[in-house]
Formats: structure tokens, sequence, C-alpha cells
């Protein structure tokens, strides 16, 4: 009986000692004026021989989650800009792009892409400028 509670209480004093696991870092937050500044502009973006992202992805419902620009206007409107931003943050893991599907859908099969987007392949490889701007993003880094 001795023995048994010597070994209890070893074994507690050796759980107290126990360094405790790290806590989980929270993902770094989304920035408006980057998406608005950097990432906001790849959607209207052309790129050869592909639709533009925003041809696609404008409207309501299903995959639309860009904003119709007014008549005769470039691009969004700070209101508008909100709302993409909103939209778009349900395709993101914010701090993992390479888990974002915002990022995956586009993005080359033989880069690690898949095959669930049915608007070409508008980013070759991960070194693209586009993807890269969209991962700083998505990563929580700050507008250079």
């Amino acid at each position: 009986m001795l023995i048994g509670l010597l070994a209890s209480f070893i074994s507690a004093m050796l759980i107290q000692r126990t360094p405790a696991a790290p806590a989980a870092t929270a993902a770094p937050p989304l920035d408006y004026d980057f998406f608005r500044a950097s990432v906001q502009p790849i959607f209207l973006a052309k790129r050869p021989g592909l639709a533009r992202c925003y041809v696609c992805h404008r409207g309501n419902g299903g995959t639309n989650y860009l904003q119709i620009l007014s008549p005769g206007a470039a691009t969004w409107d700070d209101e508008q800009s909100r709302k993409n931003f909103e939209a778009v943050r349900r395709y993101v893991i914010a701090g993992s792009p390479e888990k974002s599907r915002l990022l995956i859908h586009p993005l080359a099969a033989e880069a690690g892409g898949d095959e669930f987007h049915g608007g070409g392949r508008q980013f070759a490889s991960k070194d693209t400028a586009e993807w890269r701007t969209i991962a700083a993003w998505i990563r929580g880094e700050k507008l250079k």
C-alpha cells in the first residue's frame, strides 16, 4: 500500500512539472486595406487566354462573391469593397494560404491546385506575383 501511495505521489509530481503545451497562436487578422489596395485589383486583372475572376464571380449566389461594378466604374467603391472583403473571407483560412480555397482552386494542379475551378488555372505556380500577393494577405502581412 505504501508503495502504491508513493507511486501515485511521484506520478502526480511529474505531471505538475511537465511543461504545458504552448498555446495555439491565433491566426493573424485579414487586413482590409491590404485587400482593397492589392488583392481586389487581381479580381479585375485580365490574364492572357483566361477570363477575369470578376467575369465568373460577380453577383449573388453560388460562387459569385464579388459585387457588380457600378455602371462606368473601373473598380469598387468602399461599400462594395467591404462587401467583397467579407464575402472573400469565406474562401480563406487566415494564416494558411496553402489551405485557402481562394488560392488553391485557381492554381495549376502541378503546382498544388485542385480540380474544382471551372475558370481555368489563373495561376501557373505559387511564384506568380498575384498568387504571392494574395498569399501575403492571407498570412497577415502588412501593406508595403
